[in-house]
């Protein structure tokens, strides 16, 4: 078992700058607790979903408790999960009436031979699989960036919060893990990319992505695995191969950011906007979290 361990999470990319500390403490917080745990021997899957499930139900982005309504005033959430070891992945969309959305990426990743489930059929599985639901959404969801706020359509594409998070085990697994309310007011049905394996989330055994941002331009970029194919069959530095496919989502017309970990440890976390939500923790227990300044 080696020393070397290391958790980032994001808590979404954002187009409007304004005082985040409450989110940024937030992430501090996380990084702590789960800093605790994989140098305690937690495993790479498990560390990426507790960071997950904390950010989920903190009602601080917009995914979990903290997911804004659709056109139509329904919350339809989306998840994926990727284990880097087996290859294994599991993956929710347009789901209803669940509290922790990542939970049940995990499930349909442990439970069935599929990687994605979607709408209604997925809404039945997870119930009968015994998740937590949410009886009485109008009450549940809370979030604190849109309360008492009415968001005009032109607002839509800046108004992002997706989570996630990527780790590195003491035993060399890698996993990723990303979670959304998606975007707040989207047309009823509508599907990002954060439970598309390989647009918003990847891992295997040399690197972990997850993404956040216009989630059409991430599917159309297959951006978190062309983050690896640049390091892998490129030859590229990870700091570079991050680089090169934002500046590609930015160049298409669209804004975002990703945070990306591979097995020697090495952390990249960049965005192409105004700021996102992030930070990281290595195995010295130093943290290191921002929402604006480049860290």
């Amino acid at each position: 078992m080696s020393d070397n361990f290391v958790l980032a999470v994001h808590g979404g990319a954002f187009m409007n700058p304004r005082d985040y500390s409450q989110q940024t403490n937030f992430i501090e917080n996380c990084l702590k607790s789960g800093w605790r745990d994989l140098k305690g021997g937690q495993s790479a899957l498990e560390a990426v979903v507790q960071a997950v499930v904390k950010m989920e139900d903190s009602a601080l982005f917009i995914a979990g408790k903290g997911a804004g309504p659709n056109s139509e005033g329904d919350y339809e959430l989306d998840a994926s999960l990727m284990e880097g070891e087996s290859g294994k992945a599991g993956a929710i969309a347009a789901v209803r009436g669940i509290k922790n959305p990542i939970i049940a990426a995990r499930t349909v990743m442990e439970k069935t031979p599929h990687v994605l489930l979607a709408g209604l059929g997925a809404e039945r599985f997870l119930s009968e699989q015994g998740l937590e639901q949410v009886k009485d959404p109008a009450h549940y969801f809370t979030p604190s960036h849109t309360e008492n706020q009415v968001i005009p359509p032109t607002a839509l594409s800046s108004s992002h919060g997706t989570v996630g998070a990527v780790a590195l085990d003491r035993d060399g697994n890698l996993a990723a893990a990303t979670s959304t309310g998606g975007l707040v007011g989207k047309r009823a049905g509508r599907v990002g990319d954060s439970p598309i394996i390989g647009a918003a989330t990847w891992a295997d055994r040399n690197l972990a992505v997850s993404t956040t941002g216009y989630g059409e331009y991430f599917m159309r970029a297959v951006a978190a695995y062309d983050v690896l194919a640049r390091c892998l069959y490129g030859g590229k530095a990870l700091e570079v191969s991050v680089s090169d496919v934002l500046d590609g989502i930015r160049d298409a017309g669209g804004w975002g950011g990703l945070i990306a970990l591979n097995r020697k440890g090495e952390v990249c976390l960049d965005y192409r906007c105004a700021g996102m939500h992030r930070g990281f923790v290595r195995h010295d227990g130093a943290i290191h979290a921002r929402s604006l300044p480049d860290i």
